[in-house]
């Protein structure tokens, strides 16, 4: 079903996007549900996490759960269970007490120099790479209600009907890809199922939490991004978007994630500053976003990161606009432009002027947006392709209509590569 944990990983971000607004925290079971959560955390411009928890078995039937325990001394008894089963007050302590050293040794080996995220009041995103039995996912849903979340969404792969559904008993929502009838074992979904080490997971979590904002200074105003440079890269990406969109848009950082891991560094920012995006006007002047994108670029060739580097732009609707605008400039440095769902009409007289070499993508179903494309496509001069996505509507929503786009913009830019 799945290629590896990071295949998990894009594919789950891409059923989670509409999270976005609600600022969430991606929590990672470890050790396997770690790698996933770093894709779908990357997704959302979300911290990411591990939470830590173990069952508190039942002595004579250690798979019986009574209860769990996380970190920060939190526990979560089923009395119920307790009673049934006549376990004692000491048995309790004694299982607690191994338990609650099991989990204070872990969280100390998956980040040593930081402390757990604060949940207070927030939704949260608890992610596997697979549920089996549900019980370690239950106790990890019941602890983050007990560090004061608000709303769970447990968020995994694969897992079957009917573990799925015990789980909605202890999750505002579920999220699955993959719902077999029957699941002999997780790794069997997975063409790769490598093992996780506490060193890779520490490793993912200090890549999470390392924040590479930067602020751009393009004359009169500031504008805030994120610069995420692989190592060796052999690109640098700026992400132009388009009305009423920012930084922090789930579709252009999942397209940016695949570009990562193909080795191109990318700069996702902001075109305008928040007072700026209140005055309607802003968000449709092509000629100020063009300006800004300008300045941006002169930045990315000067920034010691990607100094060298071919610089390439991707522009989402309004933002293809500003990106054809920017790249028909003289001496602007663009080698490349992919447009998604753009509107390159909103360019004009501009499109001859483009060298950058143009891949203009839209949604078969997009009809309007389709024309508007195929209009814009005679003027342009420089090299250039036009591709559809079958089946496919303006927002790429469509399952795996994304995935296509990400994997058209990586192999435009790294086919550019030795002209650029």
């Amino acid at each position: 079903m799945f290629v590896d944990r990071h295949d998990a990983g894009v594919r789950l971000a891409q059923r989670l996007a509409g999270l976005a607004g609600e600022k969430p925290v991606v929590l990672g079971l470890p050790r396997g549900g770690v790698p996933v959560a770093f894709d779908v955390a990357q997704s959302l411009g979300a911290p990411l996490d591990v939470i830590v928890v173990r069952k508190l078995g039942v002595p004579f039937q250690p798979e019986l759960g009574f209860g769990a325990i996380g970190e920060g001394g939190v526990r979560v008894v089923n009395p119920e269970v307790v009673r049934m089963t006549g376990v004692t007050e000491q048995d309790v302590a004694t299982v607690e007490e191994r338990e609650r050293q099991e989990v204070e040794a872990r969280a100390r080996r998956f980040r040593p120099d930081r402390e757990r995220l604060d949940l207070t009041g927030r939704t949260v995103v608890i992610v596997d790479d697979g549920v089996a039995t549900g019980g370690t996912a239950r106790a990890a849903c019941r602890v983050a209600r007990a560090h004061g979340a608000v709303r769970v969404v447990l968020a995994v792969p694969v897992g079957t009907p009917d573990v799925l559904a015990r789980l909605r008993q202890d999750a505002e929502e579920v999220i699955c890809l993959e719902t077999p009838s029957a699941l002999w074992g997780i790794g069997v979904c997975y063409s790769d199922f490598t093992q996780i080490t506490d060193d890779q997971v520490a490793e993912l979590l200090r890549k999470a939490s390392a924040q590479p904002e930067v602020m751009v200074d393009v004359g009169p105003v500031r504008l805030p991004g994120q610069l995420v440079v692989p190592e060796n890269a052999e690109w640098v990406v700026a992400f132009v978007h388009g009305s009423g969109s920012g930084r922090h848009s789930p579709r252009n950082r999942y397209v940016a994630s695949v570009l990562n891991q193909a080795g191109l560094a990318t700069l996702l920012f902001d075109l305008l500053t928040v007072d700026e995006e209140y005055d309607r006007g802003n968000v449709f002047d092509i000629e100020l976003l063009a300006g800004r994108l300008g300045r941006v670029t002169t930045w990315l060739a000067d920034e010691p990161r990607v100094a060298g580097l071919p610089i390439g732009y991707f522009g989402a609707s309004t933002g293809a606009a500003a990106a054809l605008w920017a790249a028909a400039e003289p001496g602007n440095p663009v080698a490349a432009v992919v447009s998604r769902g753009g509107r390159p009409d909103m360019a004009g007289a501009r499109l001859p002027a483009v060298r950058a070499a143009t891949l203009l993508i839209v949604g078969g179903r997009d009809e309007l947006v389709l024309d508007l494309n195929r209009r814009a496509q005679q003027r342009l001069r420089c090299e250039n392709r036009l591709e559809i996505v079958p089946d496919a509507t303006h927002l790429f929503e469509e399952p795996g209509a994304l995935e296509i786009v990400a994997g058209l913009a990586r192999d435009w830019f790294t086919g550019l590569l030795p002209a650029g």
